[in-house]
């Protein structure tokens, strides 16, 4: 099969359905943009989603466009290791469920980094927020980037116009709905991106010669399947490399962020903040899984049509490429509707909830007279509008940055793991200290800078890495000039 066969360009057909999903997402926007009357509704929906719609929001604002098209990127150009992910998932569940979120709903927060303040003072929350407002701006970009290349690949459009179409679109009903509009729209985003995938697993296992059989065997005489690699090496990602790093980059995700936190906290009860948890777990158990069977099938596949893709195209763009030049019109409509889909999920959450920290932890804790309900849902809206326009314009630097979890890694080290460290120093001891933390934090980010800059070691340790370095080094400084900590100690 040759791909000058297939048409290379998107057709009005996948033009008008990818159209109608847009155009869907800006009537639910619009729908709950009057239901907005205080800040509590905006940022946390009255304190009462359902859990179920909240897992799904949950899963899709955290793995979405990184992990839709990441994933088969790596495992076609790389190997399958970040399937030890899907095990890890389960594993760091428990204590989602025993230690972080029983301070958190017990203190009714409306931002994770509120705890740090009661832990730590006023400045190590504002130093704890600038840090998230970094590390998400970045990965913004990175998740607005993502599709635009998807974009870009299948209908000639120039990467940079397509950035600019798809942060206004992801923006706009983000600005109109709140946190009730972001998690209703996730919900049919997570329904999309997960029939997609499955659609694009069965498709593969159809057209590769010898079916799934045959796409593991080619896997493993290529090495990808080579899974069992525990040996620790610094260069090179493998299962040890996978379990260290995403045992801390799981907590900061889903325990520590404020993304995933101001979800669980808008959940009705405790029990339903569980059940949150698990299904997430359970969903990251399967869905890992099978992109990265995809990323497998499409491998397989170039093997039996070695005349198919074009030379030198990177991992990021083999799964939309694929989808465009392989599947008949329509169908690869819809999946590339599930790739905007991936990426619309994470870009509405993202600026809802730096827009919630901005307001809630840089600005009212300052503020000598507090906002009117109706003053600061409008904030609410304009700074959302703000954000969105800067993580766009951040997108343009993701190009530079050599591939989509490579950024995502560089940006969870350089910002996401110092966070991550001072939570865990404020859970575990009562002598930790925040200028302690604030000197690891400023070693570990240019360590790892350094690190990055001297490629001294694979761009998975980075998260790990920095953690060590703020977590150690705060934790030794603070025995060394041993006093009370700042405030009255864990909750």
């Amino acid at each position: 099969m040759n791909s000058a066969n297939v048409p290379m360009t998107f057709s009005p057909l996948n033009y008008t359905l990818l159209a109608i999903y847009l155009l869907a997402m800006l009537a639910i926007g619009w729908i709950y943009a009057r239901r907005q009357k205080q800040g509590e509704d905006y940022f946390l929906a009255g304190r009462n989603l359902p859990w179920l719609a909240v897992a799904m929001s949950l899963y899709a604002s955290v793995t979405s466009a990184m992990t839709y098209m990441g994933l088969p990127g790596m495992a076609f150009s790389e190997n399958a290791s970040l399937l030890i992910v899907a095990l890890m998932s389960p594993v760091v569940a428990p204590l989602l469920i025993r230690v972080y979120y029983p301070v958190y709903r017990r203190m009714r927060l409306t931002t994770s980094y509120e705890y740090i303040a009661f832990r730590f003072g006023r400045s190590a929350r504002v130093a704890v927020a600038i840090l998230f407002l970094l590390a998400r701006l970045g990965w913004l970009g990175t998740v607005i980037y993502a599709p635009a290349l998807a974009l870009s690949v299948v209908t000639s459009l120039p990467l940079w116009i397509s950035i600019l179409l798809m942060g206004l679109l992801a923006t706009i009903y983000t600005v109109m709905g709140g946190l009730a509009a972001v998690v209703w729209t996730d919900v049919v985003q997570f329904i999309i991106m997960v029939v997609g995938a499955i659609w694009l697993a069965v498709v593969l296992a159809a057209r590769v010669p010898g079916g799934v059989a045959e796409i593991l065997a080619v896997a493993q005489s290529s090495g990808r399947l080579n899974i069992g690699d525990w040996s620790f090496q610094t260069m090179t990602m493998n299962s040890l490399s996978v379990v260290i790093a995403y045992f801390f980059i799981l907590q900061q995700d889903y325990g520590v962020d404020q993304v995933s936190v101001q979800r669980l906290l808008a959940v009705r009860d405790d029990r339903g903040v569980t059940r949150a948890i698990v299904f997430n777990a359970i969903t990251d158990f399967l869905m890992i899984g099978l992109l990265l069977f995809i990323g497998l099938g499409l491998w397989a596949f170039n093997q039996s049509h070695p005349d198919f893709y074009q030379v030198g195209l990177s991992g990021d763009r083999v799964l939309p490429y694929f989808i465009i030049h392989a599947l008949p019109d329509g169908v690869s409509g819809l999946l590339i509707t599930a790739i905007f889909a991936a990426a619309m999920s994470s870009m509405d959450s993202g600026i809802n909830s730096l827009a919630t920290v901005i307001l809630v932890d840089l600005d009212k804790p300052f503020r000598t007279t507090p906002l009117t309900d109706r003053q600061e849902v409008r904030a609410a809206r304009w700074l959302t509008l703000l954000l969105g326009l800067i993580s766009t314009g951040i997108a343009f630097l993701v190009v530079d940055i050599g591939g989509i979890l490579k950024a995502f890694y560089t940006f969870m080290g350089l910002f996401s793991a110092p966070v991550l460290a001072l939570f865990v120093l404020g859970l575990l001891t009562r002598h930790a200290r925040f200028i302690p933390w604030l000197i690891g934090t400023g070693a570990a980010i240019g360590l790892t800078l350094l690190a990055r800059r001297t490629n001294a070691m694979h761009e998975i340790y980075f998260f790990p890495f920095a953690f060590c370095v703020t977590f150690v080094t705060g934790y030794l400084l603070s025995l060394w000039n041993r006093r009370p900590a700042e405030t009255g100690g864990n909750p």
